[in-house]
């Protein structure tokens, strides 16, 4: 120790800065490499998994999935070509947001493993809620079809550029198995016979479990509607709630038609829901929270519950998004939220339809709901929660310093 401090005390001030600093670069770039190896990395969609199975009044069969997701990739390669060629009569339209026009007011996704037993029950809930609301035809105008509840709550001053059409109506559920080893999907399609469900139910199965966040990425992929729900399979969250999230959403887009609204469980604190659970459980959740608090940027860390299996966002919000998720696993929620806080800003309109400023950022409305805990969780309590609070740590990390980027994936 005498001599450590002796060999500081005759070393010259500039050689002991220099060497503090080439110290901070070498743990810099050595966290950097660190993180590369360990940052979650989504696998490659495979071949069988960009098609689906539905019903038939014949039986059943496998068609292509369409893809957004797609297009827009195209686009962003072309616009990455053109910058390369440095081609100024070409317009960028890189990470623009532009997405293909919807056919369907409402997409909801139900990523499912091994979920047999809770998915009837889920499905049912939602096609009543579905067929009250949206009604199943995009297009009753054109056919004198029943008329349905389509309402919008946009505000009477706000000025959107493009606004999606009040005509469209009708809505399709995407279940993505998620390599489930049970009867989920037949279940599923079981489900969609029995009801006439034929090309509105639409189950995709993926050849290799990806969890939770993977299963919803590629669900939201290939969303048709002009609005995107994804809800947990367990039918924990109230249904019909969904009407509250879409006026939550309207209440928050932007001018480009920008907006997420979520699920918020955060009012049930303190309510027999939640005292209910074990006192070991209601602590893992209160540490993850805190650990949510010091890691994420602003306006993700006032959300409350960043958790619940019940978002719903506009179709323009999606390329901002969905193109760059990395998590697969439970951790894959906060992603999304900090990706929407740091999408890229758009134009702000006056009355007149003039650009009056900028909006950064998609802004999330937190909207509380009904829920209640149901049985066969897959969740392991202390494991998951150490995952989780680990791979928070990784993921902001990674976005920080550059591991993660707003870049093709």
């Amino acid at each position: 120790m005498d001599l450590l401090i002796s060999t500081l005390t005759d070393t010259p001030p500039h050689t002991l800065l220099a060497a503090f600093v080439a110290l901070i670069i070498f743990a810099f770039y050595s966290l950097y490499a660190v993180l590369h190896l360990i940052a979650p990395k989504p696998r490659p969609v495979l071949p069988s998994e960009k098609s689906y199975i539905t019903t038939t009044p014949n039986g059943t069969a496998t068609r292509q999935l369409p893809c957004w997701h797609d297009r827009w990739l195209a686009d962003r390669q072309a616009s990455e070509i053109r910058a390369k060629n440095d081609d100024p009569t070409q317009p960028d339209v890189a990470d623009t947001g532009s997405i293909e026009p919807a056919e369907v007011r409402m997409s909801v996704v139900f990523p499912a493993y091994n979920e047999e037993d809770r998915i009837l029950p889920t499905l049912k809930e939602a096609v009543e809620y579905l067929d009250a609301t949206f009604g199943r035809d995009p297009h009753p105008h054109l056919r004198h079809s029943k008329p349905v509840l389509v309402a919008r709550a946009r505000s009477p001053r706000r000025h959107i550029q493009n606004p999606p059409s009040d005509d469209l109506a009708g809505y399709e559920i995407i279940v993505v198995n998620d390599g489930s080893k049970d009867r989920t999907a037949q279940v599923a399609l079981e489900f969609a016979r029995e009801h006439g469900l034929h090309d509105i139910l639409r189950v995709v199965t993926l050849e290799r479990n990806r969890g939770k966040g993977g299963g919803v990425t590629h669900g939201l992929r290939h969303v048709r509607g002009e609005y995107a729900l994804f809800a947990d399979a367990d039918g924990a969250s109230k249904f019909a709630d969904l009407g509250k999230l879409l006026e939550g959403c309207e209440e928050v887009v932007d001018g480009a038609h920008r907006g997420v609204a979520i699920g918020s469980r955060g009012h049930l604190v303190g309510s027999e829901a939640v005292v209910k659970r074990s006192a070991l459980r209601n602590f893992l959740m209160r540490s993850f929270h805190l650990v949510l608090m010091i890691l994420t940027p602003p306006a993700t860390s006032r959300i409350r519950d960043t958790q619940c299996g019940f978002k719903l966002f506009s179709r323009e919000a999606l390329p901002h998004i969905v193109p760059y998720m990395h998590a697969e696993g439970w951790i894959f929620d906060i992603e999304m939220l900090m990706l929407a806080e740091s999408a890229p800003a758009v134009p702000v309109l006056g009355h007149d339809g003039a650009v009056i400023g900028s909006s950064p950022g998609i802004k999330v409305a937190e909207v509380p709901i009904d829920w209640h805990e149901v049985g066969g969780s897959k969740l392991n309590v202390i494991q998951d929660s150490v995952k989780m609070a680990i791979g928070l740590a990784v993921l902001r990390a990674s976005w920080m310093m550059g591991v993660y980027r707003r870049r093709l994936t």
